[in-house]
Order: C-alpha cells, then sequence, then structure tokens
C-alpha cells in the first residue's frame, strides 16, 4: 500500500541523488574543457536546474523516471575524447556510489551511538543508501540513453562505434521494453547487490 510516510523520508534523499548525478556529469566535463553545461546552468547542486516535472513524478510514484541529461561537447574536451566522453559517463554512476558510502557511513556512526539517533535522520540516509545503489547500478545499464551505453560505446575498440550509433535509436524502446518485462532487474539486481555489499563492508554496516 501507499505510504506517505515512506515517501516523506524517500523524496528528499532521491531529489539529491538525482541532482547530484547530473551535476557530477557538469562538473566533470567542465573539469575537461567543456563550457556547454556551464552554460546552460547546469553546473550547480540547484535540483531545479536538473529535475524533469514528468521523469521526477514517475521517479516518485513509479520508481520509475529520470532527470535532464547533461549535454556536452565531446570537441571541446581536451586530450583523448573517447578517454573524456568515459569519465564524463562514469561521473554519474560515480557520484551515487559516492553518496551510498556518506550515507552507509552516517548510518553507521548512529547504530555505534557516535551521532545522537534522530529517527528521520536514520530513516533517511538508510534510504539514500538503498536509492544510490540502485540509481549507480541502473544507470550502467549500456542501453542508451543511460550512462552504461556511453561507457561501453568508449571502453570497446573505435571500429565498433557506427554500430552502437546506429543501435542508439531503438535504446529507449528497448530500455522502456526491459523495464516493463522486469528485464532490468535481472541485469541491475546483481550489480546492486555486489555494490551493498562493498558500502556495507566499507563503511562497518556488514
Amino acid at each position: 500500500m501507499f505510504n506517505w510516510e515512506t515517501l516523506l523520508y524517500t523524496i528528499p534523499p532521491m531529489l539529491f541523488a538525482l541532482t547530484f548525478h547530473e551535476f557530477a556529469h557538469a562538473w566533470t566535463a567542465y573539469m575537461l574543457g567543456d563550457p556547454t553545461a556551464k552554460q546552460m546552468g547546469r553546473l550547480t547542486l540547484n535540483p531545479l536546474k536538473h529535475l524533469d516535472v514528468v521523469g521526477t513524478i514517475l521517479l516518485i510514484f513509479a520508481h520509475f523516471g529520470w532527470a535532464k541529461p547533461v549535454p556536452f561537447n565531446p570537441l571541446y574536451i581536451k586530450g583523448d575524447r573517447r578517454r573524456g566522453t568515459l569519465l564524463i559517463a562514469l561521473a554519474g554512476p560515480l557520484s551515487n556510489l559516492l553518496l551510498a558510502y556518506l550515507s552507509g557511513w552516517i548510518v553507521s556512526f548512529i547504530l555505534r551511538g557516535w551521532i545522537p539517533f534522530i529517527p528521520w535522520v536514520y530513516q533517511m540516509f538508510s534510504y539514500s543508501i538503498y536509492i544510490n545503489l540502485i540509481l549507480a547500478a541502473f544507470n550502467i545499464i549500456p542501453v542508451p540513453p543511460l550512462d552504461g551505453s556511453k561507457i561501453l560505446g568508449n571502453l570497446l575498440p573505435a571500429k565498433w562505434a557506427p554500430t552502437l550509433y546506429q543501435l542508439e535509436q531503438y535504446g529507449p524502446l528497448l530500455l522502456i521494453l526491459l523495464v516493463i518485462t522486469g528485464g532490468t532487474d535481472l541485469i541491475f539486481s546483481p550489480i546492486v547487490s555486489f555494490l551493498s555489499k562493498l558500502v556495507a563492508v566499507g563503511t562497518g554496516l556488514a
């Protein structure tokens, strides 16, 4: 059943996870020499600059949604463009993994008594671990427009690029089919399980 109390605990970490994810893409691109995101006002932690209204509502109530993708121009990237594009794509999932670790440490400190136990704080950061692990794992799936497709595309030999670009036009449809049929669970559930063990061991929650 729908639980408003749970919703109050999950909305703040969910919105921040999405915002920080997109900010990480923008910041990495800017560090590599691309000013596109900054010029469009995306180099910020202001959620209003990153969140898509429909995508956010669906994410909260249907647990499937999206934020506005951060634009970048590979022609601005300093040095190896394939390497730069790979780093920009990795920045999103890695930012969520970082937030999961930070949330894990806070929960760990609360359980050890190093931070006063405040129920809503404990609940919010507990959900933050789960939310960020799911976002990190989901975005690693190598299906356009997810970050995983760009990660894979820049790890494979350059000669495969034309084939991957052709497949991108079918990516959104394939992704929707995977979500509807539960295919994404088969892919990202093992990733979530693996990452959650890393966070649990790394933060002392294991």
